[in-house]
């Protein structure tokens, strides 16, 4: 009857009894002990409660029957007779495998429609199977949970192997299942070590191989459980583990393995790190008994330690939490046991990892609480919480070195895991803080050694930002940024405070990180020019030269030209200050010296250069040895010996070279060239320097006597090989180019010139005969580029010499001409012939380069040459254009297939070079004759069949071409523009080939006859060419340089520096939109353009110092550089020239209309924006222009001055506008009675306006000086000032004042005396005003605003005429108004950039010194401060991490306390905020919530979470907080539901019956709505709220934000709850 009424013989799915509340379990208890008193067989009471193999069973039957077992086992052990029978086990056990592990097998897989639906169901019932496994499991006992831990053992174990393990049959677990149910049977399972240990190595192969949520499980589930079972030797199992995990450490430092190892370590901290396990007195290791398991300490470990350092560091943020954690334990540890304790064997520096010393407690305790609570300030990633704990970071630094400079007192990894935390932070500001507090590392030997790797590696890592080389606040442009200054002294003193047997390795191994990262060419500069600020030492040998090598050849490619020079010269330094030049030869420096370009940095008759000789002569004779040489017996040094031996080499030619192969490469011949240069200028300074002793070296004639015996034979020896010339004539040639610079004449380059002019005859004639047919293949195409070149520099040798040229030319033009008409002639080939086609194209090149010639130079040439030009021109003229050359058959043709052959490579560049030669040609042609028919046509043709890069003598033929062509072809001029403009911006992403182009085709368009054509709109070339030149001004804004072409182009043609005509004058008026964005043009906002031309200005600004300046030709890039010349096309106007007049009238109203522009901009105008930078140019422009307009232009643009004044500007327009008011009024005195009326306008629009007016009334005594009638103005002033003295506005009042005590001042020079007529009282009324604004007595905020006004340079230093001045304009006045240093435009550019004509009416130079002198003005601002760095901790934002093992959390949808699993405590105030919307109100508030204990967020959607404005404010709150998602339709029906629960529903709302926040008692468990940031909570949920709470206000302001107002009443329910009388 019992078993009946317990369901034996109901249906398995039938209600069964819940045990899940303790009323329920209590019931159940009293049930199950009636019902096995009254029951004869168990046994069958099981069979009713067990469920069909066909189907799953529900939870409660589950459950039933696990009570039902336990209380089975319950008896049993209370009654030692009542021990369950054989059957009773029996029916037990085929529960366990009949029942329960056929439907764990089936929950990884799908099963039919019997299966539980939902994953939350699923979990309940895995877990209910499993806590009926583990009752079967105590009450069977035996094998019964040895045979399920090896069932599910090989999951875990193939888990670890695989990481997926996909359930496959009947009897395969999933992973999840599988530890549940090892966990359910390790609390029965009986001692066996080989079981166990093979559980433990499972342990340790899935948390080294499964995912995080597997892991975690194993972790708290199975670990745990092992770990707490006594019967097993935990002791045992723990070391075990502990070794284990050691060698997992040894064998995978990844920073996966750590984040892994951190996790086990933290979850055995409690076995590991506690007090009963940890010795109290320091270990005795001798003898240990083999039969006692030792307790493992890690903190003995070094490995231990090292691991911890790297979970400091790690990326992860939970990996960093558990390794602070970890530290906390240890120290804490350390701290209760006081035994003294060192973490292994001391390294090298000195000192463990960890160490403690009783003795020493307050100075441990005070660095690891310091310590730890930084590491914890970092993970804030906020410069304003991390900069105030710097300071105790620099307290750590001396109590490390407390001991001594030479032994830390503790390990300096702990600081180096400070500073790589500080440059891994998300936060770039904190990133660069730690970059400045490196560089401030005191020196100690102790500390840089222990530093050394970490500046090596990661430190050069973030120094590769280029965003730390910023100018800092208050340097102006051309100074070296402070960081860069700084890290120059760093690595001073970081390499000096270094053991000497150290430097070395550790300057190799930072070259060799130069080398082996990518590099921007702002840090790759700074850090080599930190490098070559170190003091000179013998550091670096092969290797170090071998690593700069590859940082010249790998790293320095594609940076900007003059930074690449100045890199290279900075290196070269470093190279010689620091290279041993014992371990180096001769062979390996010069081999390194190779690398540097002579075009960018190692240039002759530079300060480099002359170091360099310097340091060759002082280490001559130290170099290592490579060998006998040549020459050393005869007493020559070894420099010259070895340039004799190289020399030698280079000009021998193996017997077996190819007579007629490849042009040998360039690098080789520089080599040589450079060698020669350098050996002939050492031997010229000891001539100099007259040393005693030396032997006689030879000379330059003497070392270059090889050559030009080589030379001398080129042109009467056949039988000298085609390879010997060509290096012969390469060497020459770079001879030249390395000595062609500008500067005096020295006796190297005299005696080089002598020996070039002594070889150039036979060199000539070889030459014309080599290019007179006898070149015939591909690869003499560029032996022909070779043959040019050299006639070229012959050519130009002879230019600069003065002599020469004329004798050159006569012997060289008749015979070249001959000889191009010879190849030139066409010839009828069939099929085309290869030596043919070669020869044609050798001619071509030969004759464009005879017309180079005669155009640059036409009346140098020889009467005797001119016949064969002539010839030679005539048969160009006649030449077709665009003429191909025949393509020869290929070597593989067959069959109609044509493949090119090796001798035809590179055929496509000779087509192309010999159409580009026809073009250079046609230049000539067309400079001496009428041009040809159908040129424009050709022109176009050539544009689009040659490379962009070739297109320059096509641009230079239609620059002459288009003038004649303008009127009769003008469609296809049109055309024509239209498409070189394409193939210019096709050039824009290479700027080798763009600039040469660019300023071809602006010379082309932007010529006068094409800038006088009529308007755009009358023009279709016109407007073809405005609509160019707005492109080009777009294209400055992305590309600078751009308008600077284009502007020097414009003023060169409009105003040329000789005498120009009027009529091109007259082309600017129809131009004048290009003059007035000249005007307006500026540098550029973008941050990295600024800063590269930051650092060029730098590098400029070195002068000398840096050879790269000398060597590398400017470019004129200079953002300032269109403005510049802009201004000096104005100062060179004439006011009388009624063109001139008519421009600067038209240029006034453009320049006001832009003004105006920028004030309508629909964009925020501050500070240094784009508008206000706009209107300052425009303002400083109109400064130049309105002085010099006559009385009746000004009168018509005075009105819009005055408009100008009353619009809201920043000071320095102000200060402008002011300043051009003054100067147009003392100009021109009648214009004076307009001023006013302006006192009478826009009272109520902008009152503040007005000082602008009442600040020219400041300087009223310049205003009236031509003014006849100054009694009348002076009173018409002294009224005007009077009405504003009474405004309500306290800036007005004070302008007032000033202007009143300024005019005041000027009556004996108006003509008014105190007893005039008309005053009376009131002059008595102003001097006792005056003088008692002058008594003002005390501190408070009108005197000294009285004071500072009157200071202000405007108006105490400044002379409106004394300082008119271009220095002023844009330097001086910008530099004192608050001004970005980028709009300063120093004197120095005008003398340079631009030909500024010397005006005494406009002086470049300010002759006043005062207002250089003086400051700017502050009298309108707030005093500034900077605040001292927080000394005590009371100063620092201390911000506490909670953390503790979890498991993460896979669903959301079950609303699992993740804060009860972490071990905090929760309050039960629920917080709803799914009426607000905004994401960074709901990130803050979920970071309150969190803060505050709060039990659940409640939000409209969780994809919230992803937002980054809400990641932002939440700084990861939301992984520590319970989030649910409500959606605002349902909250009606959640809020119903945990009204039900108990909740008090409260709302955050004024309505008419709300309750203070001061007066209003918070329940336990309170529910807080929140109303929307706009509408609040609506109507239909207030009728749900038990009570409304406010807050009560005092000001006027209605609301407060949504966020802060739930910060109040969650703080207000915190402290209500703490302050609570605790519950009975």
């Amino acid at each position: 009857a019992a078993a009946h009424a317990c369901g034996a013989h109901r249906h398995p799915r039938s209600a069964q009894p819940r045990c899940e509340t303790p009323s329920r379990t209590v019931m159940a208890s009293a049930l199950l002990d009636a019902l096995l008193r009254s029951c004869r067989d168990p046994a069958a009471a099981l069979d009713a409660l067990c469920w069909g193999s066909d189907c799953f069973p529900d939870k409660d039957t589950v459950d039933a029957l696990t009570c039902l077992i336990t209380r089975l086992g319950d008896v049993s052990d209370r009654q030692p007779g009542a021990a369950p029978g054989p059957e009773l086990l029996r029916r037990a056990e085929a529960i366990v495998w009949d029942r329960c592990f056929p439907l764990l097998c089936a929950t990884g897989r799908d099963s039919g429609p019997c299966e539980p639906d939902g994953p939350g169901r699923r979990r309940a019932l895995v877990a209910a199977l499993c806590r009926l496994l583990g009752a079967c499991a105590g009450l069977c006992g035996g094998a019964v949970p040895e045979r399920l831990v090896e069932t599910a053992l090989p999951v875990l174990l193939a888990v670890g192997e695989e990481d997926v393990v996909e359930p496959g049959g009947d009897t395969c677990l999933d992973p999840s299942v599988a530890v549940e149910v090892i966990a359910a049977a390790l609390p029965h399972l009986c001692p066996r070590s080989q079981l166990t240990h093979r559980l433990l190595d499972a342990v340790l192969a899935c948390a080294r191989a499964a995912r995080d949520a597997l892991v975690s499980k194993v972790v708290s589930r199975v670990l745990f459980s092992l770990l707490n079972n006594n019967q097993l030797k935990p002791s045992e199992l723990l070391r075990r583990l502990w070794e284990g995990l050691k060698l997992w450490d040894q064998e995978d430092s990844s920073p996966a393995a750590t984040a892994r190892l951190l996790l086990c370590l933290t979850a055995l901290s409690d076995q590991l790190l506690r007090a009963s396990a940890a010795p109290s007195v320091p270990p005795v290791p001798q003898h240990p008994d083999p039969h006692v398991p030792q307790h493992p300490d890690p903190r003995l470990c070094p490995r231990f330690w090292a691991l911890v350092q790297r979970g400091l560091t790690h990326r992860d943020n939970v990996s960093r939490k558990r390794a602070l954690f970890l530290l906390k334990r240890c120290v804490s540890l350390s701290e209760e046991t006081g035994a003294a304790l060192h973490s292994g064997p001391a390294a090298a520096d000195g000192v463990s990892l960890f160490w403690w010393e009783p003795h020493r407690l307050q100075l441990l305790l005070g660095f690891w609480v310091d310590y730890m609570l930084i590491m914890e300030t970092l993970d804030e990633n906020q410069i304003h919480v991390v900069r105030p704990v710097l300071n105790r970071f620099s307290k750590l630094m001396e109590a490390t070195v407390a001991d001594g400079p030479d032994r830390p007192l503790f390990h300096p990894s702990w600081l180096v895991c400070v500073y790589r935390r500080m440059f891994d932070s998300e936060n770039k500001t904190v990133m660069e803080e730690g970059v400045r507090h490196l560089l401030e590392l005191p020196p100690s030997p102790c500390l840089s050694l222990g530093f050394a790797e970490f500046v090596v590696g990661p430190f050069l890592d973030v120094l590769a930002d280029s965003r730390l080389f910023h100018r800092a606040a208050g340097q102006s442009a051309g100074e070296c940024p402070e960081l860069a200054v700084k890290l120059q002294g760093f690595l001073v003193t970081f390499i000096g405070s270094l053991p000497e047997d150290s430097r070395g390795a550790v300057v190799l191994q930072m070259v060799q990180g130069l080398a082996c990262r990518h590099w921007c060419a702002v840090p790759l500069l700074f850090l080599s020019q930190a490098l070559a600020q170190l003091p000179p030492c013998p550091a670096l040998g092969l290797p170090g030269l071998h690593a700069l090598r590859e940082v010249l050849r790998s790293t320095m490619v594609t940076h900007q030209v003059l930074l690449r020079g100045a890199a290279q010269c900075f290196l070269l330094e470093t190279a010689l200050h620091l290279t041993d030049v014992s371990a180096v030869t001769l062979e390996d420096v010069f081999s390194f010296l190779q690398h540097f370009r002579a075009d960018e940095s190692l240039c002759r008759g530079t300060g480099l250069w002359t170091r360099l000789c310097d340091w060759l002569h002082t280490s001559e004779g130290l170099f290592r040895s490579a060998g006998p040489r040549r020459g050393a017996e005869d007493g020559s040094g070894p420099l010259s010996s070895y340039v004799q031996n190289l020399l030698d080499s280079f000009l021998r030619v193996p017997a077996s070279a190819e007579p007629a192969g490849p042009v040998p490469g360039w690098a080789e011949a520089e080599l040589v060239g450079r060698a020669v240069l350098l050996a002939a200028d050492l031997e010229q300074r000891r001539a100099q320097s007259g040393e005693v002793g030396v032997p006689e070296s030879p000379g330059l004639p003497q070392l270059l006597r090889p050559l030009l015996d080589t030379l001398h034979r080129v042109g009467t020896s056949v039988y000298l090989p085609v390879c010997k010339t060509d290096r012969s004539l390469q060497l020459l040639l770079s001879l030249l180019r390395l000595c062609r610079h500008q500067g005096p004449q020295d006796a190297v380059r005299g005696a080089l010139e002598q020996c070039v002019f002594s070889v150039a005859e036979p060199v000539q004639e070889y030459v014309v005969r080599r290019l007179g047919g006898e070149l015939c293949t591909l690869q003499d195409v560029e032996r022909c580029r070779l043959y040019l070149s050299v006639l070229r520099a012959l050519v130009q040798l002879g230019d600069a010499v003065g002599r020469h040229r004329v004798s050159l030319l006569q012997r060289l033009v008749p015979a070249l001409s001959r000889s191009c008409l010879r190849t030139l002639e066409p010839h009828e080939e069939q099929p085309p012939q290869l030596a043919a086609q070669v020869q044609r194209a050798v001619g071509q090149s030969a004759a464009a380069w005879l017309c180079e010639v005669a155009l640059e130079q036409p009346g140098q040439l020889h009467p005797d040459s001119c016949p064969a030009l002539a010839a030679l021109t005539a048969h160009l003229s006649r030449a077709p254009m665009n003429q191909m050359l025949a393509k020869p058959l290929a070597n593989t043709e067959q069959q109609g297939c044509v493949e090119e052959g090796p001798c035809l490579q590179g055929w496509g560049r000779l087509a192309a070079q010999f159409v580009q030669d026809q073009w250079s040609c046609l230049r000539l042609v067309v400079s001496r004759s009428a041009p040809p028919p159908g040129v424009l046509q050709g022109a176009m043709e050539a544009l689009s069949i040659l490379p962009s890069d070739q297109v320059l003598p096509v641009l230079s033929c239609l620059r002459t071409l288009l003038p004649q062509l303008l009127v009769s072809e003008a469609s296809l001029c049109v055309e024509a523009v239209t498409l070189a403009w394409t193939v210019v911006r096709g050039l824009s992403s290479s700027p080798h080939d763009f600039w040469p182009v660019l300023r071809g085709f602006i010379q082309l368009v932007f010529q006068q006859a094409v800038l006088e054509l009529p308007p755009p709109e009358h023009c279709q070339l016109s407007a073809a060419v405005a609509r160019i030149a707005v492109e080009l001004i777009e294209m400055s804004q992305t590309k600078a340089g751009v308008f600077n072409q284009l502007i020097q182009q414009c003023c060169d043609t409009w105003m040329p520096l000789d005498a120009g005509s009027d009529s091109a004058f007259a082309s600017a008026l129809t131009h004048l939109d290009i003059f007035t964005e000249a005007c307006l043009h500026g540098p550029v906002l973008r941050r990295d353009q600024r800063l590269l031309q930051d650092v060029q200005a730098y590098i400029e600004q070195l002068g000398e110092e840096c050879a790269a300046n000398s060597a590398v030709s400017s470019d004129c890039r200079d953002d300032h550089f269109p403005r510049v010349h802009a201004m000096a096309f104005l100062s060179r106007l004439d006011a009388s020239n009624e063109l001139h007049k008519t421009f600067m009238e038209q240029l006034v109203l453009r320049l006001l209309n832009k003004d105006e522009e920028a004030a309508r901009a629909r964009v925020r105008y501050y500070g240094n924006s784009l508008q206000h930078r706009v209107k300052n140019r425009a303002w400083q422009s109109l400064l130049l222009l309105l002085p010099r307009l006559e009385e009746a232009s000004a009168a018509r643009v005075l009105g819009r001055l005055y408009e100008a004044g009353f619009c809201g500007n920043q000071a320095s327009v102000k200060y402008l506008i002011e300043w051009q008011i003054i100067l147009t009024l003392e100009r021109h005195p009648a214009l004076l009675p307009t001023l006013w009326p302006c006192f009478l306008l826009g009272q109520e629009n902008n009152k503040t306006s007005i000082c602008t007016f009442l600040s020219v009334l400041v300087h009223l005594g310049t205003v009236l000086q031509r003014v006849d009638d100054k009694a009348a103005q002076w009173r018409r002033a002294l009224d005007v000032i009077l009405q504003w003295c009474f405004s309500h506005n306290f800036s007005v009042r004070l302008y007032a004042l000033l202007a009143l005590k300024r005019v005041w001042a000027l009556r004996g020079d108006a003509g008014v005396g105190p007893g005039l007529d008309g005053l009376g009282g009131l002059a008595a009324l102003v001097e006792s005003s005056l003088e008692q604004a002058e008594a003002m007595q005390g501190s408070g905020n009108a005197m000294k605003n009285w004071q500072r006004i009157q200071e202000h340079f405007f108006f105490g230093t400044f002379h409106p005429l004394q300082d008119y001045s271009v220095e002023t304009i844009f330097h001086t006045l910008p530099s004192l108004s608050d001004l970005a240093d980028d709009e300063w435009i120093p004197v120095w550019k005008f003398q340079r950039l631009a030909a500024f004509p010397s005006n005494p009416s406009l002086p470049l130079h300010n002759p006043r010194r005062e207002l250089r002198e003086a400051g700017a003005g502050d009298w309108v601002q707030q005093d500034k401060g900077d605040g001292e760095r927080a000394a005590e901790w009371a100063e620092v934002q201390k911000k506490m991490t909670a953390w503790w093992l979890s498991e993460p959390d896979p669903d959301l949808e079950l609303q699992q306390h993740r804060a009860a699993r972490l071990g905090k405590s929760s309050s039960a105030l629920v917080v709803v905020a799914s009426l607000i919307d905004k994401p960074t109100n709901l990130g803050g508030l979920c970071r309150t919530c969190e803060i505050f204990g709060a039990s659940a967020l409640v939000l409209d959607s969780l994809h919230h979470l992803s937002d980054k404005h809400f990641q932002a404010l939440s700084v990861s709150a939301e992984l520590w907080l319970p989030l649910l998602e409500v959606k605002p339709p349902q909250l009606a029906v959640y809020l119903e539901e945990k009204r039900s629960e108990g909740y008090c529903i409260v709302g955050v709302e004024q309505t008419a019956n709300s309750c203070s926040l001061a007066d209003y008692r918070f329940p336990e468990k309170t529910l807080l709505l929140l109303g929307n940031e706009r509408e609040g909570i609506p109507a239909d949920l207030l009728q749900q709220l038990e009570v409304c709470v406010e807050i009560p206000q005092r000001g006027v302001t209605r609301s407060l934000n949504v966020h802060v107002s739930a910060a109040l009443l969650v703080w207000e329910y915190t402290r209500q709850q703490l302050t609570a009388p605790p519950q009975p």
